[in-house]
């Protein structure tokens, strides 16, 4: 079979925005409905949602040093400066260990509750009680405990158990054990003050001094696990430099449902920062103050029995006048005597020190070395190193794993300093031997002087250099433990707060009401216009005459308007409507495609009407064209061809018990099939019963001597054939059409029947055909959302007329059912 000449192949296939976009148009009420719907749960979202509120608190990191002792020493050490101190106090903040410290003083792990509207809600000091726990025994964690008050003096405790077991926790240890009590509902009075003692409840509950108790009120408690509460400050709690040019000044911040938590929370991390900062502190002051009174002890020791001494010695001999020369002397030797003391305090220090330096690993504990009396400055700037990097070693193990680089880095600072003082030290403790040699040497000498005297005031000069030495050395070590208490107590924190954390209204930062408002707008509008996307991407109908065009290129005849009517005759009944118009307009279009067949003498020219599939107007088209033609004054005859669902003669009210078939087969005459209708110059031939060989009747020679006959008899034949799409009857009748109308159905007939249709086309097996649209809606709509039925009479569509050809179980598919639904939305 030769090609069609006059065939072209369709334009590409693209997205049609327009068709798209009058979708969404025609469906206006459903993409409202969805962007109503958003709202109302956007604002049942804002009602229901708890408030969040942040707030903050400023604090200040300086350095504070205050002098030890002398002018080239101090108890505070500049840890690294005000940076790496801020830098600190921002790691601690962050830390498990300072949160756990905040979280035991304030006790967050246990919940006040109370029923509100949409939630628990944590009602914290607003409730009329106080629960004092026994920390040292379990709670419940996780479960509900119902306080109803009864009166003044008394409460219900209540609680309900689902389960047998449960799990407690000890706050005092923090250990988790798991427990178990009977099932059911518990409930039992108590007195307020009362200590209970339960398996899932161990405390003492209290009335607040300023709060009225409502009798059958209900609140609750309910305990958290301790590391949970934990874990989640820690992860909450802000802090950031205030700004750029003031690094010393740090904004705390938190945020939550509850400010008054807030803002305790803030405060109680600010003073417990400024505490623990202080002891660190004061730590070196405290090592000192240690060193010293273990000093003073052995001193005091040394003068109790020195005193002792004297007053035995007293008491066995008689007081002695001693000449004032030997005074002198002895004075001399009691000043060597307590300069060859603090050298050897000095050295014994040394000693330690060094011992200490070889033999610890923790260098927290060292004492000051003027504590002794040692000036020397290389000493005093290494131990304060030394006991600086200790310090800051020591706070980064809580928030730096062990091995870090950063261990590395300080243990070599340390070792480096620890090196150059252990150097200093031995230097040191020569230059004191040499000390203590030139003192000896000079003890001596004046001794020798002492020797004349007797032996018991030898003896005698001898104790009471002693016992001046001890009081001496007594009075020393008084006096700088005093200085170092004194500088202790004088020791401020260096944390110190500017502004505290204060409730002062506002605050809030959550919900963001206008931004779910705003996201309930977003998503109702397009939710709703990707359904209709992916709707209009599925849909595979045939919406507009543009559609059509640029699917084949077989040319479009005539344009048909949707009209409701309760048959088929509109052309008969209703002559001046719209659809009577458009098929007058048909027929002109056809007068131009019989004219360039040309025209021959006393020949008919048929007109043969078809469509894909059932329902797209093929009937109704068949008739009106018949109408229109004999209301034009030609002679007409409509020719029921559908031999396997006739449906033409209903119209007519005529009957289908003769016609085409009985013709074809023999048992009637042409005159005895024809009927003459109300219509003037309109004749009928309906089909006839169904026979059982459809196809085999119009491939007949009877066929085609029917065509020659009516040719003959008539100007204009109109041929009803079945559907194209759906058996092959339509092509035995194409040999006798002179021009072929194609009915095609808007939002009805499907995109792939004209992949059909064009196929035949270009194969030659239709000629002279052309496109009807069927149900069409002027541009301005995109020929969308048409309803269906012209009132045939008969239910149309592709499962009820493939009943009648092939087998099917006559439902329509789901998803047709479902565009139906939206479309009827709009």
């Amino acid at each position: 079979m030769e090609e069609h000449d006059d065939y072209s192949e369709p334009r590409g296939t693209y997205f049609d925005f327009r068709g798209y976009l009058f979708k969404a148009l025609h469906l206006w009420k459903f993409v409202l409905l969805s962007v109503v719907f958003a709202l109302i749960v956007a604002y049942l979202i804002n009602v229901r949602k708890q408030s969040i509120y942040k707030l903050d608190s400023l604090i200040s990191v300086e350095t504070d040093q205050n002098p030890f002792f002398t002018a080239n020493t101090s108890i505070s050490f500049n840890w690294g400066g005000v940076s790496g101190k801020v830098g600190k106090v921002m790691t601690t903040v962050k830390t498990r260990t300072h949160n756990e410290l905040v979280m035991d003083s304030l006790q967050y792990y246990m919940e006040y509750l109370q029923e509100g509207k949409y939630r628990m809600e944590d009602i914290y000091k607003n409730a009329p009680f106080v629960v004092k726990l026994d920390q040292s025994k379990g709670q419940i964690l996780g479960h509900i405990i119902g306080i109803q008050f009864i009166n003044d003096t008394q409460f219900e405790l209540t609680a309900n158990f689902e389960k047998s077991g449960f799990t407690a926790q000890r706050y005092s240890d923090k250990t988790k054990y798991n427990d178990n009590f009977k099932v059911g509902q518990f409930a039992q009075t108590f007195n307020f003050g009362e200590t209970i003692n339960l398996p899932f409840f161990n405390g003492t509950i209290t009335k607040r001094n300023d709060s009225n108790i409502v009798q059958g009120s209900k609140y609750y408690l309910r305990f958290l696990n301790f590391d949970s509460v934990v874990n989640q400050y820690k992860n909450s709690v802000m802090i950031a430099p205030f700004s750029g040019s003031s690094s010393s000044v740090l904004t705390l911040s938190l945020a939550g449902s509850n400010k008054a938590k807030i803002v305790d929370y803030l405060n109680a991390t600010t003073s417990i920062l400024s505490k623990t900062e202080l002891e660190r502190k004061n730590l070196y002051a405290t090592n000192t103050i240690k060193f010293i009174d273990s000093s003073l002890n052995a001193v005091n020791d040394n003068l109790k029995d020195v005193t002792d001494e004297m007053n035995t010695f007293r008491k066995k001999n008689k007081l002695f006048d001693v000449t004032e020369e030997m005074t002198i002397v002895s004075e001399k030797l009691r000043a060597l005597d307590l300069s060859r003391e603090e050298e050897r305090t000095k050295l014994n220090y040394l000693n330690s020190l060094e011992n200490y330096l070889r033999t610890k690993t923790d260098y927290t504990q060292i004492a000051a070395p003027t504590s002794v009396g040692i000036t020397e400055n290389n000493i005093l700037s290494s131990v304060a190193k030394i006991t600086a990097l200790a310090i800051e070693r020591q706070s980064k193990e809580y928030t730096v794993k062990e091995g870090n680089v950063i261990f590395k880095d300080i243990d070599r600072q340390i070792d480096a300093e620890k090196n150059v003082l252990l150097e200093t030290i031995d230097n040191t403790k020569k230059t004191i031997g040499i000390n203590l040699d030139a003192i000896n040497t000079n003890m001596a000498r004046f001794e020798a002087q002492l020797s004349n005297l007797p032996e018991d005031q030898q003896e005698f000069l001898k104790i009471q250099r002693k016992m001046n030495i001890s009081q001496e050395a007594y009075n020393i070590y008084l006096t700088k433990r005093g200085e170092a208490a004194i500088v202790k107590a004088a020791n401020v924190s260096d944390i110190s707060t500017i502004d505290e954390a204060k409730d002062i209204g506002g605050g809030r930062i959550g919900p963001n009401k206008n931004l779910n408002y705003m996201m309930g707008l977003m998503l109702g509008f397009f939710i709703p216009m990707f359904l209709i996307f992916v709707i209009f991407l599925l849909d595979n109908t045939i919406h507009g005459s543009d559609e059509v065009e640029r699917l084949s290129s077989i040319p479009i005849l005539g344009l048909i308007g949707k009209y409701n009517y309760k048959n088929n005759m509109v052309v008969f009944e209703k002559p001046k409507s719209a659809v009577s118009e458009s098929f007058r307009s048909i027929r002109s279009s056809l007068q131009f495609i019989y004219k360039k067949q040309g025209e021959e003498e006393g020949v008919g020219k048929t007109i043969m009407v078809t469509s894909s599939v059932s329902g797209e107007g093929k009937t109704f088209c068949s008739i009106n064209i018949a109408t229109v033609y004999a209301l034009s004054g030609k002679k007409t005859l409509l020719l029921g061809l559908d031999l396997r669902k006739p449906k033409i003669f209903d119209d007519f009210k005529i009957t289908n018990d003769k016609g085409i078939v009985n013709y074809l087969i023999g048992d009637n005459t042409f005159d005895e099939v024809n009927y003459s209708s109300h219509v003037e110059n309109l004749d009928v031939i309906p089909s006839g019963p169904v026979p059982p060989n459809p196809s085999e009747l119009l491939m007949g020679d009877r066929m085609k001597e029917l065509i020659e006959l009516v040719r003959g008899r008539y100007d204009i034949i109109v041929l009803d054939t079945p559907p194209l799409g759906l058996v092959t009857d339509a092509l035995e009748l194409t040999q006798y059409a002179d021009a072929t109308l194609f009915m095609v159905r808007l939002d009805y007939t499907k995109k792939g029947m004209l992949s059909l249709i064009n196929a035949k086309y270009k194969m030659g097996e239709v000629k002279n055909i052309s496109f009807v649209l069927n149900f069409y809606k002027h541009k301005t709509n995109h020929n969308y959302g048409y309803g269906y039925g012209y009132g045939y009479g008969y239910g149309y569509g592709y499962g009820v007329y493939g009943n009648a050809y092939h087998e099917g179980n006559g439902r329509r598919p789901i998803l047709r059912r479902i565009k139906r639904f939206f479309k009827n939305i709009g």
